[in-house]
C-alpha cells in the first residue's frame, strides 16, 4: 500500500530541496516583513536595497540584483522557515544585521507595526538570534527595546 501512495504522490512526498543564496533568501524575508501590514511601496524595496549595500558590502549592481531574486522569492514564499534554512549559513553576525535590517524595513513606512515586529520576533527564533541580541538590533534600527 505505501507504494502505491508513494507513486501516486511523487516518491516520499518530500518537496525537492532547491539551494538558494542566502543574501537573497534574506532579501525575501525583509520584503515578507514589509509586506506583512499588506503594502510594499518603493520606500521599503529602497531600505532592503541599501541595508544588502551597506550591511553586507554589496555593490548596487549586486544589491538591485538580489533585491530583484528577493521579490520573487517572497512572491513565491510559503513560509519563513524556507527561507531562514538559507540564512542560517551565515554567520551570527549577519544574520543579527539581518534582523536590524528587518526592523529598518518595517519602520521605513514611519510606522511599527505590532504585526510586523511579530514577524520579526519569529523569524529570529528561526535564525537562532537570542531576544537580547534581538533587542539590540531593534534599539540600532531605531525602535525602543520592549
Amino acid at each position: 500500500m505505501n507504494g502505491f501512495f508513494s507513486k501516486l504522490f511523487g516518491g516520499r512526498g518530500e518537496a525537492p530541496v532547491r539551494e538558494l543564496d542566502p543574501y537573497e533568501a534574506a532579501a525575501a524575508l525583509m520584503i515578507e516583513a514589509a509586506l506583512v501590514d499588506g503594502i510594499y511601496a518603493n520606500l521599503e524595496s529602497d531600505m532592503v536595497a541599501e541595508i544588502l549595500v551597506t550591511s553586507f558590502n554589496m555593490d548596487a549592481a549586486r544589491a538591485d540584483e538580489v533585491l530583484k531574486r528577493g521579490e520573487e522569492l517572497a512572491e513565491n514564499a510559503t513560509d519563513a522557515h524556507a527561507l531562514t534554512r538559507h540564512v542560517k549559513k551565515l554567520p551570527d553576525d549577519e544574520r543579527t544585521s539581518i534582523i536590524e535590517g528587518l526592523y529598518r524595513v518595517s519602520l521605513a513606512d514611519g510606522e511599527a507595526c505590532k504585526f510586523e515586529d511579530a514577524y520579526i520576533r519569529h523569524v529570529a527564533s528561526l535564525l537562532h538570534i537570542d531576544d537580547v541580541t534581538r533587542a539590540h538590533a531593534r534599539k540600532r534600527a531605531g525602535l525602543n527595546a520592549q
